[in-house]
């Protein structure tokens, strides 16, 4: 395989997973329930009724799950840590076997030179706090700093960087907006304190892991957003739609600020959610690096819907995902030019937190291959065209439960799990993977320099 990617020595290369979609045993060990717990017992909720009960049985089987890490040679492994297992009611005293979990996994992943990179939160809130008010709640940030607190503790001596939250737009949207995931509040617009308070508690956590000594980045899933014809109204309507998935996530935190919010009729304030000061809180601690989740550009029309200030289309003529995504390889480059573009020195360094599809497809998933090495190429002509990405971790490792879509109709993995076996099957993309990564890296070797550990 030639090194096609012309990517900088030091790149890291990882995959990435999230503690419901992989762990299970969420009865296990003191671990409270969460949101997710709740919203899969709901009628109709999920695909099939299918529930993160056992989803991958990762909590058992870490250990076959690393040495498959391992033999792709990966540098780093992004997973989340769940929040119930910590303090199964959001607050109080800790949960000594749930943070010995992820104490276990710290020093496996080390011991064979994958360097951990914990997300705090990837939407499995804690039900207790959910029934206070989850993130419509102020109180949740103050208790998901201290959260974050008791975790960099614990683990901060072996995991030198840490990402706070995962995609803040699409748990606003789908789990308070639009009822899709859990928590399955259906609030539309009046949803968006639950984005301030996400942006307030990654801002107080941030200042915790600054404190003692650690990096910092928040992930969320960015979209280059184009208007379906060159009109005015739907120039309109795309800039409305892109302050809604991305400014609104990423002003605050680099620029201090929320952008304009009145094309979308929300108050400056977000409805009373905003009080002085707390633009200082989520901007003053900086970010170390930026993760952006790329999956397809947004094509966007003026509304048909007076409920909404856009309609979302389609993007015609090109393949689609099985989940109907539409296959975009150049709005990653597009996306990165746009926010070196928008945020210039602002900007802190870039690293792709998750990409990547699911097919149709079975173990041999040239779809996947072909969908990881186009998104590549676009990825490597933003850095030469002067972006700082500094690292890629490819969405999952291992087939998983896909939240609404349940455990077998949508397969992102690496790796094919047989649910019923827990029987884990490497995909001709896991040894493409693996190649890709043993080429890239003997050629820093042979001029002279190596990717990071």
């Amino acid at each position: 395989m030639p090194d096609r990617y012309d990517l900088p020595a030091g790149f890291r290369w990882g995959v990435a997973t999230a503690a419901y979609q992989i762990e299970g045993a969420v009865d296990e060990d003191g671990r409270g329930p969460s949101v997710w717990d709740t919203f899969t017992a709901r009628s109709g909720a999920i695909r099939d009724g299918h529930t993160g009960a056992v989803a991958c049985d990762h909590y058992h089987r870490h250990p076959e799950d690393i040495a498959l890490m391992h033999g792709l040679g990966l540098d780093g492994y992004r997973f989340s840590i769940a929040w119930p297992r910590i303090q199964p009611t959001g607050a109080g005293p800790v949960n000594a076997a749930g943070l010995a979990f992820y104490d276990r996994l710290v020093d496996d992943l080390l011991a064979v030179g994958i360097t951990p990179l914990p997300t705090l939160f990837h939407w499995d809130l804690p039900q207790a706090l959910e029934d206070a008010g989850g993130w419509l709640n102020r109180d949740t940030a103050y208790r998901f700093a201290e959260y974050a607190a008791i975790v960099a503790d614990r683990l901060g001596d072996r995991v030198p960087a840490w990402i706070t939250l995962n995609e803040p737009f699409v748990h606003t949207v789908y789990g308070y907006a639009m009822g899709i995931h859990a928590p399955g509040r259906t609030l539309m617009f009046e949803a968006l304190p639950a984005a301030h308070h996400q942006l307030l508690g990654h801002g107080l956590a941030a200042a915790a892991l600054h404190e003692r000594g650690l990096e910092v980045m928040l992930s969320n899933n960015l979209t280059p957003v184009e208007p379906a014809t060159p009109s005015p109204a739907d120039a309109a309507a795309a800039a409305a739609y892109d302050t809604l998935h991305n400014r609104l996530f990423t002003d605050p935190v680099l620029l201090g600020r929320y952008p304009d919010l009145a094309a979308l009729g929300v108050p400056d304030d977000i409805f009373g959610a905003v009080r002085p000061g707390d633009l200082d809180l989520i901007h003053t601690p900086g970010l170390d690096g930026l993760g952006v989740n790329y999956y397809n550009p947004t094509r966007v029309a003026a509304p048909t819907d007076p409920g909404l200030p856009f309609d979302l289309l389609d993007i015609p003529d090109v393949p689609h995902t099985a989940f109907g995504w539409p296959v975009v390889p150049d709005g990653l480059r597009r996306l990165l030019l746009g926010l070196r573009d928008t945020y210039g020195t602002a900007l802190p360094p870039i690293t792709i937190t998750e990409n990547g599809c699911s097919t149709t497809e079975d173990l041999d998933d040239t779809f996947r291959i072909d969908y990881l090495s186009t998104h590549l190429d676009a990825l490597a002509t933003a850095v030469a065209e002067g972006v700082d990405v500094r690292g890629y971790y490819t969405w999952s490792l291992i087939d998983n439960f896909e939240w609404a879509e349940g455990l077998f109709s949508q397969r992102f993995g690496l790796v094919h799990v047989d649910f019923a076996t827990q029987w884990r099957t490497p995909k001709a993309s896991y040894a493409w993977y693996r190649d890709l990564i043993a080429v890239h890296r003997a050629r820093c070797a042979k001029e002279g320099s190596v990717t990071s550990p």
